[in-house]
């Protein structure tokens, strides 16, 4: 088997990927988060990192009905930060830098975690009491070595920041990095690129060049690359190779990440550092109740002891 086809397997409906310029497809694995359950992408046995990018999660599309909702309760993170982007539904951040913010569709979400940071994901009180519905992704990124430790923040950037560009039947937003004419606002530790792009049928837009690793996430919809399909909620990691044209068998949403990859990292539940005595350290102060409270709220997500 070439190296072409690592990861993938064998073809789907006969349409082989091995003349795709594809080094692997991952398929979700479905992760009960307490109430609700997401598909993960990152990491994997197949997939540890794609550029910066170690953690991968499709929320939703989920309905909830009146009484139901999201609530994960405060916990830790070290060594990274969260990217949170909703297309529908509203998440309220409270952290303990004092942050409270509800991340709405279509804003971009920094939590830098750094030496550590405590936040909540609950679902809006005035959304409670109704039906309601959550889509959207949550990233991690890897902090390089010499910022892990960095001090902990919050950035929320409004919709209205990102620039939407029609390309034919193709619109992308730049939500972080530099691409197709167009730089986002988002300030970075380390290249990092992050696109959304919604193509109508037979809508067909070229990868960027310029980043080391890159891969494209169907979050609805399909796309042919060289006469091979990625399917809805698939994530295809691409070699280098120029001028990668993605070509939409029917009306598809997806997002292409990528960046520099920054070296092998330890993902221990919700913490991430580039040496074991860093998790060790972060265990032992979430155990002891040593971290910051998030002002107002008193419960936690207890350290896992089976991990």
């Amino acid at each position: 088997m070439s190296d072409l086809l690592a990861g993938i397997g064998l073809c789907k409906q006969q349409r082989c990927l091995q003349n795709a310029p594809i080094r692997s497809l991952i398929r979700p694995v479905e992760k009960d988060l307490g109430g609700f359950s997401v598909r993960r992408l990152m990491p994997s046995d197949q997939l540890r990192s794609v550029g910066p990018f170690i953690f991968f999660d499709h929320i939703g599309p989920a309905r909830f009905p009146q009484g139901a909702e999201i609530d994960v309760r405060p916990h830790p993170h070290i060594g990274l930060a969260t990217i949170t982007y909703l297309f529908d539904g509203r998440i309220l951040h409270r952290d303990n830098l004092g942050n409270v913010q509800a991340i709405k569709p279509a804003t971009i979400n920094w939590m830098t975690a750094g030496k550590g940071i405590v936040h909540s994901e609950r679902t809006p009180p005035e959304e409670r009491d109704t039906e309601h519905s959550t889509h959207g992704l949550q990233l991690w990124i890897a902090l390089p070595q010499e910022q892990e430790e960095t001090e902990p923040d919050f950035i929320h950037y409004e919709a209205d920041r990102f620039i939407r560009q029609e390309m034919g039947k193709a619109t992308v937003r730049v939500l972080i990095g530099d691409a197709y004419g167009i730089r986002s606002p988002v300030r970075t530790f380390s290249p990092t690129l992050y696109v959304e792009a919604s193509l109508e049928k037979g809508a067909a837009i070229v990868l960027p060049q310029g980043s080391e690793e890159r891969a494209v996430y169907v979050v609805s919809g399909s796309v042919q690359v060289q006469g091979a399909t990625i399917d809805e909620h698939s994530l295809a990691v691409f070699d280098q190779s120029p001028l990668i044209k993605l070509t939409a068998e029917q009306e598809t949403r997806l997002v292409i990440i990528g960046g520099q990859p920054l070296g092998k990292r330890i993902v221990w539940w919700n913490l991430v550092a580039s040496r074991r005595e860093l998790i060790d350290k972060a265990k032992a102060s979430w155990k002891e109740g040593r971290y910051p409270k998030i002002p107002g709220e008193t419960e936690f997500i207890p350290l896992p002891e089976n991990r």
